[in-house]
Formats: C-alpha cells, sequence, structure tokens
C-alpha cells in the first residue's frame, strides 16, 4: 500500500501549509479487516503541539450514526416500533408545536402539528427539526426569543418547535438528539452507557465519550474560525460540554480517529465487530438503504449564522437520499466513490464514508469552523480521489 501512503500523504502535507491551510488533520482509511492508511499532519493548536494519531476531536455529527445504531438495535429487539409516535417513548416531543413564522410584533406564530412525529421519521430527518445555523426561522428564535443553542447540550436545546408538520419534508436538524432521548426511554439508561455496552464493547471502542477523560482533555484538538482574510483564529474556550445535561445523539461525543474507524468497519462487516455483533446483517441491508419519499428531497444546506457553517452540500448536481442515518450518494460521486455508498459529516469539518461495495471506508478529521470550509472539504474531496485512484490501480495491476 506503498502508493496510497505517498498519494494520502501528499494531500495531508499540502492543505497544511502555506497562507490557504487547515491547522491540522487526521485521516485515515481503512478495508474490511483494518486500516490501511493513517495520516496525521499540521498541529492540534496553530503552532503548539503536533497533530497525531491519537488527537482527541469533538465529532459532532458524525455522533448522529452511532446514536442511529443504538436504535436500530431496540428495533431489532421489538422494543421499538419506528412508526409509532415518537411521544409514547419520549412524551416532551408531543408537547411541540409548529412554527409558522413570526406576527407583525415579531411574536412566534405557534400552532398543533398535524400529525405526531415518529421515529422513523427522526432518523430521516423529517420530522420537523432543523438547526439555527442552517434555518432562519430557528436562527431568529435563537436571537430574538432566547432559544439555545444545540451546542448547549441543554434539554431546552432540543425542546424546540417544528419547522414544519413532521413527513413534509426533509430537513437536516436535531432529529437525532430527540432519537437519542426515544433509546434512552426504552433502555432506561443514559446514552452513552448505552453505546458503551451495546456498540463500544463490542467493537474494542475506548477513545470515544459525551465526557473526555483527563488524558482526552490533554489530547484535544483547538477549534479553529477560518478568519475573513483566509487565515485561522484558536478559537480557545469553544467546545462541546464534558458532562452535558444531555447525551446529543445527533453531535455530542469526542473520539480519536482511529476509534471511528472501527465503528466504519462494522458497518463494512455486515454488522459484526471483533468482540461480538453489533447489528444483523438483515439491519444492516436495510438501513443504508434510502428511506426517503419522493416529496423528500436531500438538498443544499444554507449556511445562516456565517460563523458556524457556509453554504454546504455534497456533490452538487448528484442526487442524494437518506437512511438509518446515513447520506446516500444515489449516483456515482466524482471522487470515485460509488451509487450507494453511504456518509456524513460534522460541524468542525470532518468527513467520512463508507463504501461497503468496495470494501472501504475513510475519515478526514480537521477542527475548522465554519462548516464546508473549502481548504478542508476540498482536501477531504483530494484525499477521498486519492483512495480511489490508488485502489482502483492496485485492484488493475
Amino acid at each position: 500500500m506503498g502508493e496510497l501512503k505517498s498519494a494520502c500523504d501528499a494531500v495531508l502535507s499540502r492543505v497544511t501549509q502555506g497562507e490557504s491551510r487547515v491547522p491540522g488533520v487526521v485521516a485515515m482509511v481503512t478495508d474490511r479487516k483494518q486500516d490501511i492508511y493513517s495520516g496525521a499532519a499540521g498541529d492540534r493548536r496553530l503552532g503548539d503541539d503536533a497533530m497525531s494519531e491519537d488527537t482527541v476531536f469533538a465529532i459532532f455529527s458524525t455522533t448522529k450514526a452511532i446514536a442511529g445504531t443504538t436504535a436500530l438495535q431496540c428495533v431489532e429487539e421489538g422494543l421499538l416500533d419506528l412508526d409509532a409516535p415518537a411521544r409514547d417513548y419520549v412524551p416532551a416531543i408531543g408537547k411541540l408545536q409548529v412554527l409558522d413564522g413570526f406576527d407583525s410584533a415579531g411574536k412566534p406564530m405557534l400552532r398543533a402539528p398535524k400529525s405526531d412525529v415518529t421515529t422513523r421519521q427522526l432518523m430521516l430527518h423529517t420530522g420537523g427539526f432543523g438547526y439555527d445555523f442552517f434555518n432562519e426561522k430557528y436562527r431568529r428564535m435563537a436571537e430574538e426569543h432566547g432559544q439555545p443553542s444545540i451546542v448547549a447540550a441543554t434539554r431546552a436545546a432540543i425542546e424546540t418547535p417544528l419547522l414544519f408538520d413532521p413527513g413534509e419534508k426533509w430537513e437536516y436538524g436535531s432529529n437525532i438528539d430527540w432519537v437519542g432521548q426515544v433509546v434512552e426511554a426504552i433502555r432506561g439508561k443514559r446514552l452513552g452507557e448505552v453505546m458503551r455496552e451495546r456498540i463500544f464493547a463490542q467493537l474494542g471502542m475506548q477513545e470515544i465519550a459525551f465526557t473526555r477523560t483527563p488524558s482526552m482533555k490533554e489530547r484535544s484538538a483547538t477549534i479553529h474560525a477560518r478568519t475573513a482574510d483566509g487565515g485561522l483564529s484558536p478559537m480557545d474556550g469553544f467546545e462541546l460540554p464534558d458532562n452535558p445535561e444531555v447525551d446529543m445523539g445527533g453531535h455530542g461525543l469526542y473520539a480519536t480517529i482511529p476509534e471511528y474507524m472501527k465503528f466504519i468497519r462494522m458497518w463494512l462487516n455486515d454488522g459484526d465487530g471483533p468482540n461480538g455483533r453489533v447489528l444483523k446483517p438483515e439491519t444492516v441491508a436495510w438501513a443504508v438503504k434510502n428511506g426517503l419519499q419522493e416529496h423528500q428531497k436531500v438538498g443544499m444546506l444554507p449556511g445562516v449564522i456565517a460563523s458556524l457553517s457556509n453554504d454546504a452540500e455534497f456533490f452538487p448536481g448528484l442526487k442524494k437520499s437518506w437512511s438509518y442515518t446515513f447520506m446516500v450518494n444515489d449516483e456515482e460521486a466524482p471522487t470515485g466513490r460509488p451509487a450507494g455508498a453511504i456518509g456524513w459529516a460534522g460541524l468542525a469539518n470532518s468527513f467520512y464514508w463508507i463504501d461497503r461495495q468496495n470494501g472501504v471506508g475513510g475519515y478526514w478529521a480537521t477542527q475548522i469552523l465554519p462548516f464546508g470550509d473549502p481548504v478542508s472539504l476540498g482536501g477531504y474531496l483530494d484525499f477521498e480521489t486519492a483512495v480511489y485512484q490508488t485502489v482502483a490501480s492496485a485492484r488493475a495491476a
């Protein structure tokens, strides 16, 4: 795999040098058996400790697939009906109303939803929730009416109005935080404990948690802001809370990237892990397929809070859908990723993909805001392209 190493190393070297750079990056690739590439370049904090494979990242929305997996386990055991009202498990979600807009005085106009939110809708992001950095109505609720940021990891941060009637359309948002609440209600335990017992133990994942150990804290990368001139500014003090009020299934985990690769390998291996099975093969088979209806379209994420996100879209112009709980690219991507592969991203510009057809997956981790950073996202796409070019040439040889 010398060709893979040199191709990927070149990408990491390029993006961590020069005026337009990322502070640091860890990137890894796995096949069904083991990691086949691991690289680290740059700094954990600009000008400070060097980035290394054991660096701890706030993985933000790459948490979602792990929370989704705990829900799939509940389905397998007959404990969760995806089409039952989610309020049957978590009564609080049944009290939320739809935000139709604001009256002339700027007061929110609320009404009862036309139907109950289901856990299936939550897993598919058709439940009615959004994020304030992607939705103008939520941004107004935050700025004018004190709606807490989702990053606060509080109960109030998820008990927000619905943006539309459940099932009406696809909109990316805090749905998976509610999935975590459903799982907690079923299991009678905090989500982090459920993950440790039912996923991390089976996969040998240790350095991954909602609350960092002292050692993990020491090795954490600093989130940086991309400045107006294209430079970088460390956001010292900006971090996801340890010991959160709510274990946020949508974005709350910290992890090293080698640990996440074990989770990717589980999906490449039909749900099997080195210490036991996480999901049944038949569950994996349907969970990676599109679950949306024709009127529910995956589209661009509009960056309405410029400090947190740019306008962002994977593979513009290509058809995309959503599964349980990943984005599915329904057409072959320019990187070489085949149609039907799955993947997603985290707010601080982390990206991963899982290609079950070819038995390969990868993760690219940086800590930069806003999301959709051109340097990090461009580097990630080059990284994925390098993987497919070298893997394809190796197979052709």
